[in-house]
């Protein structure tokens, strides 16, 4: 009787031993979760930081296994489906005119829009992104830029009188990045246009709607089974258009017209296209102005070689 006694008391004493350290170890626990959202709110934080940095270090790289300077773009393997945001996008230029289309161009792939800008004319960032590659290629794209942005596009603008930005330097959307122009492999005064996906070449009027100044939508779903079909689409609705306003291309001055309308300058602004034989002496006579007046226009000396198809501001 006794032995059950003391069994018992034990067992009480135990238990009241036990009952306050298992109600502090609740309170503890209790204590603790609190912390440990807040450990996981910085932790959120804190990775969402490193995202943007990295981001801003090498935009898409969940796309583009390294950033190399040396190739304007170098194709690889394109995803199935991607989507592309086209939000906060800007014009690259206030041109509504489209010279040449996306697609096969005289016995070759054209890979880009040709859009009617001047010599001088803005040159913008189409989406913030990072500077790639500013470079000059007298052969085919003369000054011009490539810019990756974190939507997974890189952009290309070609023909460039100037470059204003420097490679590895991170730009806004509607940032100015060049001035239009007539360099390298070009038959007049032009913006050359591209989008790139993964190196590939996209229709650039699948995204951009030059006549409209504006996007196709908030974002374009690329589909490699029906990518095709869907830029003959997009040239049809949003590329150059037969028996449009543009002068012939055998006109000896197609480029040179006096209606400014399409790139936001005023009607004083004038232009030359230089044909064959032409000289800056002959120009100056034909236009009225002197020689000095050209070349500080254009930014040239007298003594530069004219070639045709140049395009000289007289005015």
């Amino acid at each position: 009787m006794n032995l059950k006694k003391t069994i018992k008391t034990l067992a009480i004493s135990l238990f009241l031993a036990v009952a306050p350290n298992h109600a502090s170890a609740q309170d503890l626990i209790a204590r603790q979760a609190p912390v440990d959202r807040k450990m996981a709110a910085v932790d959120t934080i804190m990775l969402r930081n490193i995202t943007i940095k990295e981001e801003a270090e090498s935009p898409a790289s969940e796309l583009y296994a390294n950033w190399d300077n040396k190739y304007a773009h170098r194709a690889t393997e394109l995803p199935e489906h991607f989507n592309i945001d086209l939000r906060h996008f800007c014009m690259p230029t206030t041109s509504r005119v489209i010279t040449s289309n996306f697609g096969s161009r005289w016995g070759r792939q054209h890979k880009g829009l040709d859009i009617k800008v001047y010599i001088g004319d803005t040159i913008r960032a189409a989406f913030s992104g990072k500077v790639r590659i500013v470079r000059y290629e007298g052969g085919g794209y003369g000054k011009y830029i490539v810019i990756r942005h974190n939507n997974g596009l890189e952009t290309i603008y070609g023909h460039l009188s100037k470059q204003l930005v420097e490679e590895n330097q991170t730009v806004r959307a509607g940032e100015v990045i060049g001035l239009g122009g007539n360099t390298g492999r070009s038959t007049g005064s032009h913006l050359h246009f591209e989008t790139r996906l993964c190196g590939v070449a996209l229709n650039p009027a699948l995204m951009f709607d030059f006549r409209e100044q504006d996007v196709t939508g908030d974002y374009y779903a690329f589909n490699r089974s029906t990518y095709d079909s869907e830029s003959a689409t997009a040239t049809r609705l949003r590329g150059k258009q037969d028996g449009s306003t543009l002068a012939s291309k055998d006109s000896d001055n197609d480029y040179a017209t006096n209606d400014r309308t399409t790139s936001g300058l005023d009607d004083q602004i004038q232009y030359h296209k230089v044909v064959k034989g032409e000289t800056l002496e002959s120009i100056s006579r034909k236009r009225g102005v002197t020689i000095a007046q050209i070349c500080k226009l254009n930014h040239i000396t007298k003594k530069m070689k004219l070639r045709p198809g140049q395009i000289l501001r007289y005015s």
